[in-house]
């Protein structure tokens, strides 16, 4: 069969688009593996299922579902959630705000620039929550032990700070994802402190493996960064494909980030 996607990308973090209508009926799982793969599909970091939704629930407009690369669905992305609300606009709809329902919650956006299909949306990430006891836990990995902040931000996040990112930490990334610490695997964001208005963040996603940047990853470290008081309320988290800006007014208020989407391809994939 012929799948119809619209590829976009949130600070280089790539995804693939499909209306739901459009995807094959069963076995999503194995469509996801196999259209984003890079080799043998059309390559991505996720899959989102589009949904319209004409009798909104909590006043969304669209719902969203997305699949990894290694075929598991997971609560969310936060570059992949601005790259659907792209895709939206780039399809018709109208007007400068929009809500999406997430496995992690609705999620508000409003656009804030649009050049050409480039976007820049203003994003609510919801009210983290971080359990007593795991703002700072330590986690051992072979014979080192890493200093973490654990939390949820829609999906779990791992936040480990470092004092320089010259190590594997693509294989510590790894064994942290699966560490029996976390039955259902996490995302993991290495953090590297740079003054009070910046921190450098590497990040290693549960079904991806290592992405250039990521809305949840960044969210979690800015959070975590926060909470040992690295920075002030308002940051920047530098990814490898550039900064992201975060707003935490307060410990009981949502996380506001702003951020980039770009659609750059539609076709159709032959499965």
């Amino acid at each position: 069969m012929e799948i119809p996607f619209t590829k976009a990308h949130g600070a280089r973090n790539d995804f693939l688009l499909t209306w739901i209508d459009e995807a094959p009926a069963a076995d999503l799982p194995a469509a996801a593996t196999a259209i984003c793969d890079r080799h043998t599909g059309v390559g991505a970091d996720g899959w989102l299922l589009v949904s319209r939704l004409d009798t909104p629930p909590e006043g969304a407009d669209l719902r969203i579902r997305l699949f990894n690369p290694d075929g598991g669905e997971v609560e969310m992305s936060g570059n992949g959630t601005r790259c659907a609300a792209a895709f939206a606009l780039a399809n018709g709809y109208n007007g400068s705000e929009i809500r999406i329902l997430t496995g992690g919650g609705a999620k508000h956006l409003r656009l804030l620039e649009q050049t050409g299909k480039a976007y820049n949306f203003e994003m609510n990430m919801g009210q983290p929550r971080v359990h007593p006891g795991e703002e700072r836990c330590a986690l051992t990995i072979g014979d080192d032990i890493y200093d973490c902040t654990l939390l949820w931000v829609g999906n779990p996040q791992c936040a480990v700070f470092v004092e320089n990112f010259d190590f594997d930490w693509r294989t510590v990334g790894a064994a942290i994802e699966r560490h029996p610490r976390f039955p259902n695997r996490t995302n993991v964001s290495f953090v590297k402190a740079a003054d009070g208005l910046n921190i450098d963040v590497l990040f290693y996603e549960r079904g991806v493996g290592e992405t250039m940047s990521s809305g949840t990853g960044s969210t979690g470290a800015a959070v975590a960064a926060i909470l040992r008081g690295f920075t002030g309320r308002s940051l920047t988290v530098r990814t490898p494909a550039g900064p992201l800006e975060f707003r935490w007014p307060a410990n009981d208020s949502d996380v506001m980030m702003n951020g980039p989407a770009e659609i750059v391809a539609t076709g159709k994939y032959l499965l």
